[in-house]
């Protein structure tokens, strides 16, 4: 079975993860191809970040080269006790180096795309059944518009959410999207699935990033793949929803995939459930 997963922040790690061990499952092992949010990448102290590839890196990699749950980072430390800004942003050594090495590889002429396998080969993905693709090779980054006493100032969606806390937002800015395309292998992905699972990540900033670049979303509209939505959790996406009107509910959710035939699992729906309705 050919599985491609939209994938949603944490909310998609675990799904994958789960589609991958499912213990006790008589089936083979689904062939899994995970499409990432890129629009939350950022280049801080002169490095290039990927936020959602290294969440996912770290929670699909074996345990030993995992980093979910590793020590405070002391590279962090020493920044802090330098004076190094920005201290917002948390990171681990293990992804320290991970962020060296795509800073280089990128500075050497390599794509997203070729960073990103090279990278899932180091932490054993396609030993796993797993293919992660980045959603383009284009740089995107998803910004906030925040009031500020009668004038607006405009945010990484990073320092928003860690430095920030969420504060009520006016609008998105996704700046590149406009020159963006489909990084090689997403729409083939989609149109050649078996089935397409969008994890309960944030419609908004997650998965909505995704399905805003040229063509994945029509890809979706034409794909004979059976797609399986998992209703997110909605507590901590108030703020996300509110700036682009959507109702904080079940079906204000839904709304925004009403062009796609999606069928809908509860927010507690396990990876078994997902390969039941495959």
């Amino acid at each position: 079975m050919r599985i491609t997963v939209i994938s949603g922040g944490p909310a998609g790690s675990r799904l994958v993860r789960g589609l991958v061990d499912h213990p006790g499952d008589p089936t083979p092992a689904p062939e899994v191809t995970v499409i990432a949010n890129t629009g939350d990448d950022i280049s801080l102290w002169g490095l290039r970040i990927s936020p959602e590839i290294d969440g996912l890196l770290a929670d699909l990699s074996p345990d030993d080269l995992g980093t979910a749950g590793a020590a405070p980072s002391l590279v962090t430390d020493e920044l802090h006790a330098l004076g190094v800004q920005p201290q917002w942003y948390p990171v681990t050594d293990r992804e320290i180096g991970t962020h060296l090495a795509r800073t280089a590889w990128l500075g050497q002429g390599a794509t997203p795309s070729e960073v990103t396998q090279r990278l899932a080969e180091r932490r054993g993905l396609p030993a796993r059944g797993v293919r992660l693709l980045p959603m383009s090779d284009v740089p995107v980054e998803t910004h906030v518009v925040l009031d500020e006493q009668e004038e607006q100032r405009a945010v990484h969606v990073q320092q928003w959410r860690h430095e920030l806390g969420s504060p009520a937002a006016t609008r998105f800015v996704v700046a590149g999207m406009d020159r963006a395309a489909a990084a090689p292998g997403v729409l083939d992905a989609i149109r050649e699935a078996d089935v397409v699972v969008l994890p309960g990540g944030d419609p908004v900033l997650s998965i909505g990033i995704v399905l805003g670049v040229p063509g994945v979303r029509d890809a979706l509209r034409g794909t004979s793949a059976k797609i399986v939505g998992i209703t997110p959790d909605l507590t901590d996406l108030g703020p996300s929803l509110a700036a682009v009107g959507i109702d904080p509910t079940a079906s204000g959710v839904a709304g925004l995939y009403r062009d796609l035939r999606v069928t809908w699992l509860p927010t507690d729906a396990s990876p078994a459930d997902v390969l039941a309705h495959a």
